[in-house]
């Protein structure tokens, strides 16, 4: 790092130039030549790239990431940038990649000495990385959450080890508003790896995950089918997956009718047992009597390959406080070329992308810098289940129990939009050109009040809709959540969905640079405060409202 020293007959300039800025951006003098930096043009340079044809949409472990990658770590050197593993900005990670056959893709149950067969896609859907057959009885394991800060456990009681748990998705009460999960939104249970994971330390072989019977939304498939294109893109493309996953063991969703036919033998509806635990927050879990299931996983393809999450730090100026750390985030890869179209993904997440270079820049041109260690992030493979994120919460570069903060963008670049995928589920307000998304704040009101207080000079419309949502699972659909998984406040920064989510369309003269600087003036100053001050936000496993 080089220092600049400034002789006593300039400190009075600095100062001038300082006060000056200071005046014109309303923020502190300390903080005010990076904020200032901060430009819709470097945004528009940078986007232009990133989302161009020659990258071809940045599809996982394919070219045009691997050219965002050596961009992204060219940018942070040209910042200054230090890298952090290992003398290098790229924390490499092996995936797998592999396609499922789904002419061998089974689920057979068996019951009464006879065996049924049911469809794959029609049926049930899944994925594993590798081939795999388990058979086993089936245990319900209500909704497949073991909750000690809400005082709930679907395992309380029941013998899962050896066996094939089904669960119900999402969480109990999601219709009460005065639900002790979060009222009518979701909390950290109500995903999906969390339950494998929980069915995997009970001892289960397998899981089976049933969409709540008596939901007030639609299932993930039939939220799935709302996004144009979609069945192509479950069917076509090669899934991935962490090559050290903590996940061994297969998980299928399954269709209502087929939810039912593994009730039957109970002698209760489905939908009585999800109302029953709901009305009493008590466990309902009960082994299915004379009922066993075989699920198959085959692969026509599989190969491993090499990524890289993009990292490099600023380190803090106080000695003590450095060891500490704020992360700012994104993910580089989209969704490739698909029949012909390039997916070029300008907003998604081209635009969180350039947001993080955009700050990595900021922050290194400010000549004070704050206390704790920055660590600037782009993430691989967020559109193949977070696992860039995944990846860095289990081989974290700084400790992740001294992280203080995380601001993830995914998506900061359009106005909302009304869309297939939101439909009936969410209110969209009828002008956003000035409007930000902050999802998680329930499990940090600190974060959300330091956010508040900073934009008052920056005079976005926040809004926290998302908090409140159960149906499109939007929490858990960032790169934030393995670090809110940790107890690490971390809030996904999003300008919301629109009808070019996900298509080709997704271009960059759409993009609202102005909005996106505005956002980025925002984050640079609430980053400076966790970074900055002596109390830090803290995270609550049980949401406030």
């Amino acid at each position: 790092m080089r220092i600049i020293k400034v002789a006593a007959a300039s400190t009075l300039a600095v100062f001038i130039t300082f006060t000056t800025i200071f005046s014109q951006s309303g923020a502190d003098p300390r903080v005010a030549a990076g904020l200032d930096a901060i430009r819709a043009a470097n945004l528009r340079a940078d986007l232009t790239f990133l989302a161009s044809d020659s990258l071809e949409g940045r599809m996982s472990l394919q070219r045009g990431s691997e050219i965002a990658i050596q961009f992204i770590a060219a940018e942070f050197a040209k910042a200054g940038l230090k890298p952090l593993a290992g003398g290098s900005y790229l924390q490499e990670m092996t995936l797998i990649e592999y396609r499922p056959e789904p002419r061998e893709m089974r689920l057979t149950l068996s019951r009464a000495g006879k065996d049924q067969r049911f469809e794959y896609v029609k049926d049930f859907i899944g994925t594993f990385p590798y081939d795999v057959t388990v058979r086993a009885p089936v245990v319900f394991a209500g909704y497949g959450v073991t909750a000690p800060e809400f005082g709930y456990d679907d395992y309380a009681g029941l013998d899962a080890k050896g066996k094939i748990a089904l669960v119900f998705d999402h969480e109990p009460q999601e219709n009460d508003p005065t639900s002790i999960f979060n009222g009518l939104g979701n909390t950290r249970h109500a995903n999906s790896r969390l339950k494998i994971l929980n069915a995997q330390r009970h001892g289960a072989v397998g899981v089976l995950v049933a969409s709540e019977p008596n939901r007030k939304h639609p299932s993930n498939q039939e939220r799935l089918a709302r996004i144009p294109g979609i069945t192509d893109r479950i069917t076509r493309l090669p899934s991935q997956a962490l090559a050290d996953s903590e996940i061994t063991i297969p998980q299928f969703s399954i269709s209502d009718a087929l939810t039912a036919t593994l009730f039957a033998t109970s002698g209760k509806k489905p939908s009585d047992i999800q109302s029953s635990i709901d009305a009493t927050l008590k466990p309902a879990s009960t082994a299915l009597s004379d009922t066993a299931v075989e699920m198959r996983a085959v692969n026509a393809e599989h190969r491993r390959a090499l990524t890289a999450n993009v990292i490099g730090v600023i380190e803090g100026s106080d000695q003590s406080l450095k060891n500490e750390t704020v992360i700012f985030s994104g993910h580089y890869d989209h969704d490739g070329i698909r029949e012909g179209g390039i997916y070029h993904g300008a907003d998604d997440n081209g635009s969180g992308t350039v947001g993080v270079i955009e700050l990595a820049r900021a922050f290194a041109a400010n000549p004070v810098k704050p206390k704790r260690t920055l660590l600037f992030a782009v993430f691989a493979a967020e559109e193949r289940g977070l696992l860039g994120s995944y990846y860095y919460a289990a081989h974290p570069l700084r400790p992740l129990e001294t992280t203080r903060a995380v601001i993830n963008f995914d998506m900061i670049g359009r106005n909302e939009a009304p869309s297939t995928q939101t439909e009936g589920l969410i209110n969209i307000g009828s002008d956003t050109s000035n409007e930000l998304n902050l999802i998680g704040t329930m499990n940090s009101p600190d974060y959300r009040s330091v956010v508040e207080r900073e934009n008052r000079r920056v005079g976005l419309s926040l809004n926290y809709k998302w908090d409140d949502d159960a149906a499109l699972n939007v929490f858990q659909r960032s790169d934030q959540f393995p670090f809110a998984l940790h107890d690490v406040p971390a809030i996904w920064w999003f300008t919301g969905f629109h009808p070019d989510y996900h298509q080709p369309t997704d271009t960059v003269e759409k993009i609202n640079f102005a909005k996106m600087e505005k956002i980025l003036r925002l984050a640079y100053l609430t980053g400076w405060v966790f970074a900055d001050e002596a109390k830090t936000a803290r995270f609550l496993a049980r949401p406030v409202k």
